[in-house]
């Protein structure tokens, strides 16, 4: 694998690739405030092993990407959308299978509606419609709602990685289905994130930059093929929102991960990168 910084939509951004530029691409895109390492290293190489090319990379004010003070934000959400086309423009790559997770879900539907030319297929994981459907789509779990009311994880002392790490696991822990969660393997990925994040309080700059990313286009417009991968117990984006997108978008298919919340844990890694390699076979 390799890491660079490069141009791409007028902004530096830290990418990764992993396999052979010969194979087929495949551009992951991090799901808010996610950095490139919310994309497992093991699920990157066991893909590409699979023969795919795949690139992951750092959204602005994650990781080493460009970086804005934070609470300021100098972009939008169309500057997100704008910047994965970006970074194929960067690395040559004309046409790319579309992963997105979440936020990077609705960033994948953007690509899908305005670039439909680089989008080879579409793979939309725990994410919600992005353009107004007639679905009536269910608030998040009371669970969630709660801890939202009550306002989240304190926010920590963002110059101790000790106390990041703990806000990072903390934060994720009401977002997570049933899956077993290997403690030790969060702090450690919370502690990468934090290493390679010279101004980490900035990613919470997505929560002000969220707006601007929709398209004008129905998701009936859609013409790439399209897996929706959702956790059966998603307490953010309950199910509903996923069957939602399969009922918009003309040929999608479904598939629900079990004991999955709003992630992609590694214990469902064996069962989605089946599906995604046959999806962009």
């Amino acid at each position: 694998m390799t890491e660079e910084v490069v141009r791409a939509n007028g902004v530096e951004l830290c990418v990764e690739t992993f396999g052979s530029p010969e194979d087929a691409a495949v551009l992951l895109i991090a799901g808010m405030t996610g950095s490139m390492d919310n994309w497992g290293d093991g699920f990157c190489a066991g893909l590409a092993a699979r023969g795919r090319f795949v690139i992951r990379y750092d959204h602005r004010d994650t990781g080493r990407s460009v970086a804005y003070p934070p609470g300021e934000p100098g972009y939008t959400g169309r500057d997100l959308a704008e910047d994965a086309v970006g970074v194929l423009d960067a690395l040559g790559v004309a046409r790319a299978h579309v992963v997105g997770l979440s936020m990077g879900g609705g960033i994948g539907q953007v690509l899908a509606l305005d670039h439909p030319d680089r989008v080879a297929t579409l793979t939309l994981v725990a994410t919600s419609p992005v353009v107004p459907t007639p679905h009536e789509l269910p608030p998040p779990a009371p669970s969630l709602a709660a801890y939202f009311a009550a306002g989240g994880t304190p926010e920590p002392d963002w110059t101790s990685r000790e106390s990041v790490v703990e806000y990072l696991v903390a934060g994720n822990r009401p977002f997570l289905g049933t899956h077993p969660v290997d403690e030790d393997a969060a702090r450690a990925l919370a502690g990468r994130v934090f290493d390679r994040s010279p101004n980490i309080a900035g990613s919470n700059n997505h929560v002000h930059a969220a707006g601007g990313g929709e398209s004008r286009s129905r998701l009936a417009d859609v013409v790439a093929p399209t897996l929706v991968a959702h956790g059966e117990l998603d307490p953010l984006f309950p199910l509903a929102h996923g069957e939602a997108l399969v009922a918009e978008i003309p040929g999608a298919i479904l598939l629900v991960l079990p004991g999955t919340g709003h992630e992609l844990p590694a214990a469902v890694w064996g069962l989605f990168t089946d599906r995604l390699v046959e999806h962009t076979a």
